[in-house]
């Protein structure tokens, strides 16, 4: 017998009962966008593997073990897109628009990266990113951080979450804190584990972002990098503090946050919550003002953020923040109580939906027994149930049947039906 085939470790199948909460997501962050003036972009979910090497850094882990990176028929080297900063840069500057222009973009997709499957982080995982590009001041950071703080506020998460910022400075300061690092890790080699000593020659940043507790100590007492930063980062985040301070949200400064990314400069910053265990970050970003040069283009200023979708919903989940009217559930199951009165009750639907839209209608099909009808009915989560048997076709009407109120059954007529169903479902009867 063959072996049965299975979905790829991680890469999971979204299920028809959790496909209405990420729809509710989706629709948040959508008019969220729209409300804020950031247009959509889309881009493929491959490209050239020289566009992750050379804005993520040959050096990273996401590039050296987590690419699914592969040969084409033509043997050209491709990869499946790791993050969306990269292709959403590329795009914009294959397609001109960043020439004298600023751009306020948005995406939302899959990314995939082969790293170990655990709760809310996937193989295959979905992120919403937020890129800007030609905006140098920090008006536009604090704009960034205020619309995701708006996003929690729409889903009853900013109680849950903290923000965490830093500044990384200009590649000129942070090349010299660099050299400061390197030498004050260098007296602590003993302490350093395995993946950053490693990191000592290649990243030696992202040693400040260990979680191995028994580094701690060690990395409490190591320089920081606030402390080295040049007059204008000083000065842009001083600046940014400021913004925030007066928009009323509270940061935390968390001078060991660094981000994983080559290609930050300045502003970084963390949403974090502790409602999740250790997988605490749920939105991430800051600024990256020399990618595009790094990619080839002329300098353009540039901050965004990306959110793991998954995370978040699962952080909703947790916390059951998700609205019932999210569930997707249905309004009116049409039931057909016999053969003869199959054809009225597909025409009666779309009656229904043409009058009234906004109703969710499903029409039962596939026959069965009064008592497996209703129960179809139970089931399918509709609050209403209308019965269309032959008598009632006879009188032009249905008989409506209450699934989740204890109320007597009514017999209505069928050509004042869109509006009393309207007006049963709105509380109005």
């Amino acid at each position: 017998m063959s072996k049965k085939i299975q979905a790829i470790r991680g890469m999971n199948d979204l299920l028809p009962e959790q496909s209405p909460l990420w729809q509710y997501f989706e629709g948040q962050v959508r008019t969220l966008m729209s409300r804020y003036g950031y247009d959509e972009i889309r881009t493929p979910i491959v490209e050239q593997t020289a566009l992750f090497k050379r804005s993520i850094g040959e050096v990273t882990d996401i590039v050296e073990k987590e690419m699914y990176t592969f040969e084409d028929r033509n043997g050209d080297s491709l990869t499946l897109r790791p993050e969306g900063t990269a292709s959403c840069v590329r795009a914009a500057m294959e397609h001109g628009l960043l020439h004298n222009q600023t751009q306020r973009l948005w995406y939302q997709g899959p990314m995939f990266r082969h790293e170990r499957p655990q709760k809310g982080r996937y193989r295959q995982f979905h992120q919403v990113g937020v890129e800007t590009f030609g905006l140098e001041g920090p008006d536009i950071d604090a704009e960034l951080i205020l619309l995701s703080a708006r996003l929690w506020k729409q889903l009853g998460l900013f109680e849950h979450v903290t923000l965490e910022l830093n500044s990384l400075g200009s590649p000129e300061a942070r090349a010299a804190y660099r050299d400061t690092l390197v030498s004050y890790f260098q007296q602590h080699l003993d302490v350093l584990d395995e993946d950053s000593r490693r990191r000592l020659e290649t990243n030696p940043l992202r040693i400040l972002d260990s979680k191995n507790p028994d580094m701690a100590p060690m990395l409490a007492d190591a320089p920081r990098l606030m402390d080295h930063l040049d007059d204008e980062s000083k000065q842009h985040f001083e600046r940014l503090t400021a913004m925030l301070d007066a928009a009323g949200i509270a940061y935390v400064v968390n001078p060991r946050l660094v981000r994983g990314l080559d290609y930050y400069s300045r502003t970084v910053f963390e949403w974090t919550t502790t409602a999740l265990g250790s997988q605490g970050t749920v939105c991430a970003g800051g600024r990256y003002d020399g990618l595009v040069e790094q990619l080839g283009g002329k300098a353009v200023p540039a901050v965004g953020f990306a959110m793991g979708i998954e995370r978040l919903i699962l952080l909703l989940d947790t916390l059951d923040l998700v609205p019932d009217e999210a569930r997707g559930d249905l309004d009116v199951y049409l039931l057909p109580m016999s053969e003869a009165t199959e054809s009225a009750a597909l025409l009666l639907g779309e009656r229904l939906r043409e009058a009234r839209p906004e109703l969710g209608v499903q029409l039962h099909c596939g026959g069965g027994s009064f008592k497996s009808r209703i129960k179809k009915a139970d089931k399918s989560g509709a609050r209403l149930a209308l019965l269309l048997g032959e008598d009632e076709l006879a009188e032009n009407a249905v008989t409506l049947k209450f699934l989740r109120e204890d109320r007597e059954q009514q017999r209505l007529d069928q050509d004042a039906l869109a509006d009393t169903l309207a007006s049963l479902l709105a509380g109005d009867a």
